[in-house]
């Protein structure tokens, strides 16, 4: 019985398959390692990290030339690929997002269309006037300036934090915060109001019961020292010279409530006719403490007046060596040899205002 053979034809249209399969092979393998390339391999090189914002005004092609001038990119095809088959213009995320040495496009699109930020330092300063707050803090994220200004003279809205228009000093902790860019103003004041509540703990609280004063009144007078001095180490001698005059009920005749009061902070002599401005913020015309803070207090401010200097200073003056430190002394007679001295340098270099 022979034994049967296979078709030649059978042979050849294996043959041609196991070609076409090869050919298929290698055009995946061609098409998969062009894919990979350009999405999963290293294609931003930035010489370190780098960042870019995304405002609501970016559109596909802003965001395009942000990543490009940011990432420093081998190959910027395989972005527009995904950004097109993904529909990325039609849900892009605002936010502040890192591009890393090495990034590959894949990893930065994800994490740009899923929204995944870096946070920003925020740095709230013990600032004078609410104009400046609003102005840095529209500087330092998405939030437009006017945002914040609009709610900071709201009183309804004051009202809302606790507060009203004189004391709003109060509700602003000077810090560096971690938050995202792109956070709404509402958020700002909630992250605030979650900062205030934190830094008026208990111990705090417990202090300023203890010195028979209120929150705001430890601001109030905080604010003064900070104007007095920008010397840490002075801050509590000076918030205990202030409480001395308060115990006795003495004027706290403080020349930064003076200035607070003309708006005019760049005065370094303050004279006679400055004194008679009518205002309930001076402090040479009425006893106490002013109505509220005349800035935002640093956190070494409120700390000093916490733990204010026990001694018996009732007087101080600048140094007259400029140095930004005081002289302090117990009585009138002490304290008018050191202003003597003071008024006689600022005469020497000609500063009468």
């Amino acid at each position: 019985m022979k034994k049967k053979t296979a078709a030649p034809g059978r042979n050849k249209v294996l043959k041609i398959f196991l070609i076409c399969l090869g050919i298929g092979i290698l055009i995946g393998l061609g098409i998969g390692g062009t894919a990979y390339y350009y999405l999963f391999s290293p294609q931003f090189h930035p010489e370190q990290k780098a960042y870019i914002y995304i405002d609501r005004d970016d559109t596909i092609d802003s965001i395009y030339n942000k990543v490009k001038a940011a990432g420093n990119p081998n190959k910027f095809e395989g972005f527009h690929w995904l950004a097109e088959y993904k529909k990325y213009s039609d849900h892009i995320r605002t936010g502040r997002y890192v591009i890393k040495p090495g990034d590959d496009v894949y990893h930065l699109y994800q994490r740009l269309a899923g929204g995944f930020q870096t946070p920003v330092n925020l740095t709230i300063g013990s600032v004078r006037t609410f104009d400046r707050l609003a102005r840095n803090v529209g500087n330092q994220l998405m939030i437009d300036s006017t945002e914040i200004a609009n709610k900071l003279n709201d009183p309804n809205f004051i009202g809302s934090l606790g507060y009203d228009k004189e004391s709003l000093y109060c509700f602003f902790i000077p810090n560096t915060y971690e938050v995202y860019w792109n956070m709404s103003a509402n958020d700002f004041f909630d992250r605030m109001r979650k900062e205030h509540d934190r830094f008026w703990n208990e111990e705090r609280l417990a202090k300023a019961k203890e010195i028979g004063m209120t929150p705001r009144q430890i601001c109030t007078l905080a604010s003064i020292v900070d104007e007095e001095t920008n010397n840490s180490a002075e801050k509590p001698t000076v918030a205990g010279l202030y409480m001395n005059r308060l115990r006795i009920n003495m004027p706290l005749q403080a020349d930064p409530t003076v200035k607070f009061a003309l708006q005019n902070f760049e005065l370094r002599r303050i004279t006679n006719v400055h004194l008679e401005v009518n205002s309930p913020y001076n402090t040479y015309k009425n006893a106490g403490l002013p109505p509220g803070p005349i800035r935002i207090p640093s956190l070494k401010a409120i700390d000093s007046v916490l733990n204010y200097s026990k001694h018996n200073y009732l007087y101080m003056c600048a140094k007259e060596d400029f140095s930004g430190t005081h002289n302090f002394a117990t009585t009138l007679a002490e304290h008018m040899i050191n202003a003597r001295k003071y008024w006689k340098a600022l005469n020497d270099r000609k500063i009468y205002q």
